[in-house]
């Protein structure tokens, strides 16, 4: 079976509207012998004539009329689905988001976000889960619908980004500790006892490669998965713990925060997002209320 030319609805749709293949064809911005070309298609497709002619007009024949209306309403349905989607009403609507983030996110930036989703769409639910790793896989296969963090070499090439704000490593340590009187030099903070941060075998970071021309090198006692589980062992004890400066604003509360006496590189915490939901309004509504929260957030720091 032939597959129909669904540009023949159009075309109908004009035609039992105007009921004069010279304005439709004006409509259409064809020339006449375009529109009669599309008519006697019409009328081979339908095995109808369509428009007959009735004194100096055309007239809709029985069977053009009994399909006008549903011809309209075909025509109607299939502009809306090529239109970009309209915004639903977000008072009324139910969802829910998964955001996928590393520990911090939700202490610093969660509660003024769920506090702005609740204001807004009171039906919509935040799911948070825990960012273990930077491959984009739950992005791709719409597990998670958004995350926050560093721009891996695993991430996907499709998947879309917006820099949320840039952050820099501190130091902290516990009130009373002796590094928080005095100058800080990077001997002094290298040959301090430390609890490090580090998710695979990898011991050292970029402080590390800072302080080793320096001929420095610091005294880890002890190696953690989560910067919330360092500053919990640094707040208990002489450890010194080095930890991202905006992403543990709330976890250091209480704490002595320092400026590390070496200049590691700053880096960029962004959002990521698949691009099958890029076009998406309420998806996109909540990708601009996670940017202005963390941008909030960094003028009241």
């Amino acid at each position: 079976m032939q597959t129909p030319d669904l540009n023949l609805l159009l075309t109908l749709d004009v035609l039992l509207t105007e009921g004069s293949v010279a304005k439709a064809a004006e409509r259409l911005q064809l020339s006449p012998s375009a529109m009669s070309r599309a008519l006697a298609r019409l009328r081979e497709s339908m095995n109808d004539p369509v428009l007959v002619r009735a004194g100096r007009g055309l007239v809709p024949t029985p069977r053009a009329l009994a399909l006008q209306q549903k011809v309209s309403q075909l025509v109607l349905d299939a502009k809306t689905v090529l239109q970009p989607a309209d915004m639903p009403d977000l008072e009324t609507l139910v969802r829910t988001f998964t955001l996928r983030t590393r520990e911090g996110f939700v202490e610093n930036f969660g509660l003024a976000l769920i506090d702005r989703v609740r204001m807004e769409a009171p039906g919509i639910q935040l799911r948070f889960v825990q960012k273990t790793d930077k491959d984009s896989a739950p992005l791709r296969d719409g597990t998670v619908d958004m995350e926050t963090g560093v721009l891996g070499k695993t991430a996907g090439p499709e998947v879309r980004m917006q820099a949320l704000f840039q952050d820099r490593f501190i130091g902290v340590v516990r009130t009373g500790h002796e590094l928080s009187d005095g100058e800080m030099t990077a001997t002094r903070y290298a040959e301090g006892d430390h609890v490090n941060v580090a998710r695979r075998s990898r011991v050292t970071g970029p402080v590390d490669e800072i302080l080793e021309p320096l001929g420095l090198e610091r005294q880890i006692v002890t190696i953690v998965s989560s910067f919330a589980t360092a500053l919990s062992i640094a707040r208990s004890s002489d450890l010194i713990a080095t930890v991202p400066e905006r992403y543990t604003g709330n976890l250091r509360t209480g704490m002595h925060s320092f400026p590390l006496p070496v200049e590691p590189p700053c880096f960029t915490i962004s959002l990521f997002w698949h691009p099958r939901m890029d076009a998406d309004p309420v998806h996109r509504w909540l990708r601009r209320c996670v940017r202005e929260i963390c941008t909030e957030q960094s003028v009241t720091t």
